[in-house]
């Protein structure tokens, strides 16, 4: 089994005691996302008003914009685990709930900018922003939701805050540009792989939970508890909705097979498959990743399957999530701790 190459930042050794073989791990049952967020329910209102409010411009495009995006929803995973990791560590007032809508903000705004890049036309169901108002259109408004989080966090006033969430909104940037670099490149490896998703969805989760660290006056100690569980959380998150593109029920899910692989994106099931599968298997993904070769879905499925993938990176997946709850270690018990653990388990558990 590959170990990940050193990572080039201070946590350099993340990944390396996570790829020892471990048995899987059996939730009894099913977690219901409202019923893991019940303790935070009253603020996850607050958020979405304030997200309503402090999305409006002057800019009548803007507002339809915004409007739709508000309409599509989604399961605010991010700002969520802002709130409780705030409220795990004490915070009281309405600051966590300002934070929590400057992540939600800066993640609508990659949406929007990534739906651009890979000429998507359908997310969550309906039609993507660029598909309504064409790629201007979005591109602009991303750009708005990003300015406009700044002004919160500036609104904020901590320095702290806006530290951590420059050093994430870049790394972003870094993680969606190296993923362009990796499509249609048949010779990523894993090492490679997990870069990317560590830049483009990790650091998110990340920033999340460490902002509620802070908001919560929490010490240095804690901040890097929570740091160290959105870094783990995300990091699940990305390995298994990865993993949807190639073992998901559309129905289900919301998402349709075979979108990363007609992007020619190199996603773990397709790495493995090819290293561990035959030669024919593995020249057959590479023609399919170099090319999209989305006509060769159903080869590339038994191929993934055949090899044992989707058992490698869902096992993968959640060694992440046990990390998640691990690092919590010593945050005292409450409500909001538990909801943070089941949080992990739930990002998971969208494929058995």
């Amino acid at each position: 089994m590959a170990v990940a190459a050193p990572l080039p930042n201070n946590r350099s050794q993340r990944h390396t005691n996570l790829l020892a073989p471990r048995p899987l791990r059996t939730d009894p049952e099913p977690l219901d996302l409202k019923t893991v967020l019940a303790p935070v329910k009253e603020d996850m209102g607050r958020v979405d008003a304030l997200i309503g409010e402090r999305l409006a411009s002057e800019v009548v495009l803007i507002n339809e914009i915004s409007r739709y995006l508000i309409g599509a929803g989604g399961k605010r995973l991010r700002p969520a685990t802002v709130l409780l990791a705030a409220r795990a560590l004490g915070a009281r007032g309405p600051l966590p709930c300002l934070l929590a809508v400057v992540i939600e903000f800066i993640h609508t705004a990659t949406l929007l900018h990534d739906d651009v890049v890979d000429h998507s036309d359908r997310r969550r169901g309906r039609k993507t922003a660029n598909a309504v108002w064409g790629n201007s259109g979005a591109v602009l408004s991303g750009d708005f939701l990003y300015s406009r989080s700044f002004q919160l966090m500036v609104e904020a006033d901590s320095m702290p805050v806006m530290r951590v969430m420059a050093d994430a909104t870049n790394a972003i940037s870094e993680g969606e540009v190296l993923q362009l670099m990796n499509c249609h490149d048949p010779e990523v490896d894993e090492a490679r792989y997990l870069r990317v998703i560590e830049l483009k969805t990790a650091r998110l989760f990340q920033a999340a939970a460490e902002i509620g660290a802070i908001a919560a006056g929490a010490d240095p100690a804690q901040q890097a508890q929570l740091n160290a569980y959105g870094h783990a959380m995300g990091m699940a998150y990305q390995l298994v909705d990865d993993l949807l593109d190639y073992a998901a029920d559309p129905e289900i899910t919301g998402k349709n097979l075979g979108i990363d692989l007609a992007e020619g994106k190199p996603t773990l099931p397709l790495i493995y498959a090819m290293r561990k599968g035959s030669p024919e298997q593995g020249e057959l993904i590479r023609g399919a990743v170099v090319h999209g070769r989305v006509e060769k879905l159903d080869e590339v499925l038994a191929t993934v399957e055949a090899a044992g993938a989707i058992p490698y990176t869902r096992a993968l997946a959640e060694r992440y999530c046990e990390s998640a709850v691990a690092a919590l270690g010593d945050i005292p018990d409450s409500p909001y701790k538990q909801a943070l653990q089941n949080l992990a388990h739930f990002a998971i558990q969208r494929i058995s």
